[in-house]
């Protein structure tokens, strides 16, 4: 039924589109409104009805997936299968995601006769707030990031890699039963925690170094996202400075969050913070993003964002301080957005751990 639902708040706005169609080719979106997690789909929708259209490869897949619409099996050539159905439905003017059509794709479709309408962001507008069913997936793929944290703490020693604490904890997401990996994860010792996004080397682990760790799983398409920085040893004065003012910031960031306000004005809250403290220049990045079926997706925490938070939606708060040549310290949680402020999803702490 979720899914029905959600093809009717899209379908809802085929009139002030002025289209009698919407043709969803961009996969998040496809399994958004269908229920699809294969790698080649898309759906024509009506406001009556619609059809499902996908390669033989992914035909039985998309009998069990994909329920509540016509489903369409085609031979490499979706341009036919999409008129076919066009034809089908009875419409004429249909409306295409941007963001999902190639140029060269959309000369083919064209070549049909079917008048195309570009649109923007339709899908992806109505996915900003999460329905209880997504915010569940969401809480499961970041328990299991919460373990995978925990348990990695314990394999921390003088002597191991970058690269290998990385598969260490990329193994242990998998183990604790999630579908996949978030992204790439990021294992950073020392002086590579001053890279934002650090790409895990032999570089071994020395006392006196900090840790920053940038991970998240899959469960049911839907992604976590979190950052923890510890200390190996204690680390030199400055580190511990920046560690107490980029966890003042992010608190700051998830007291700024709540149902109506703009990104921009979260993003501003652990700014302004570390501005004040004077590493303004030091903190390279917007403060955050939402998170989904995609692992950044709207509603942005960015200078500059207009967009308005809306309840229910999942969003990062994750400010960092980065420290040419010396390290680096970013502290990041998911919360879900609240009328009277959010929920942090992670229960991992935010304290600086000291691992001896």
């Amino acid at each position: 039924m979720e899914h029905t639902a959600r093809r009717e708040r899209l379908t809802s706005r085929l009139p002030e589109l002025d289209v009698e169609a919407f043709l969803v080719t961009r996969l998040p979106n496809v399994r958004y409104l269908t229920g699809f997690s294969g790698t080649n789909g898309q759906a024509v929708l009506t406001a009556e009805e619609g059809v499902f259209l996908t390669d033989g490869r992914y035909a039985e897949q998309a009998r069990h997936e994909v329920l509540g619409l016509r489903r369409g099996a085609y031979s490499g050539d979706f341009v036919n299968a999409f008129a076919e159905a066009c034809r089908d439905l009875g419409v004429r003017r249909v409306a295409f995601e941007t963001s999902g059509v190639s140029y060269r794709l959309h000369s083919e479709l064209s070549a049909t006769g079917i008048d195309l309408v570009p649109v923007d962001d339709e899908v992806e507008r109505l996915r900003w707030a999460k329905d209880a069913g997504e915010i569940g997936l969401l809480n499961v793929a970041q328990s299991i990031a919460d373990h995978a944290f925990e348990a990695i703490l314990d394999k921390l020693a003088e002597g191991v890699t970058e690269r290998g604490m990385a598969f260490e904890l990329d193994t242990l997401l998998r183990r604790e039963a999630a579908d996949g990996l978030a992204f790439d994860t990021i294992m950073a010792f020392g002086e590579s925690a001053a890279e934002p996004h650090h790409h895990p080397t032999d570089r071994p682990l020395s006392r006196g170094d900090v840790v920053k760790m940038d991970f998240g799983c899959v469960v049911g398409g839907y992604h976590s996202d979190m950052t923890r920085t510890v200390a190996f040893g204690e680390v030199p004065g400055q580190l511990q400075e920046v560690y107490a003012v980029v966890q003042k910031a992010q608190q700051a960031g998830v007291d700024a969050v709540r149902a109506g306000v703009t990104g921009e004005s979260v993003d501003l809250a652990t700014r302004q913070l570390i501005s004040d403290a004077g590493y303004g220049e030091q903190y390279k990045h917007s403060l955050g993003h939402g998170v989904g079926l995609e692992i950044h997706e709207p509603p942005w925490l960015r200078a500059g964002s207009d967009q308005v938070l809306p309840r229910g939606a999942v969003v990062t708060v994750e400010p960092g301080i980065y420290l040419d040549g010396v390290g680096g310290v970013r502290i990041e949680d998911m919360v879900e957005v609240t009328p009277g402020g959010c929920r942090v999803i992670p229960s991992s702490s935010k304290e600086l751990m000291v691992l001896r």
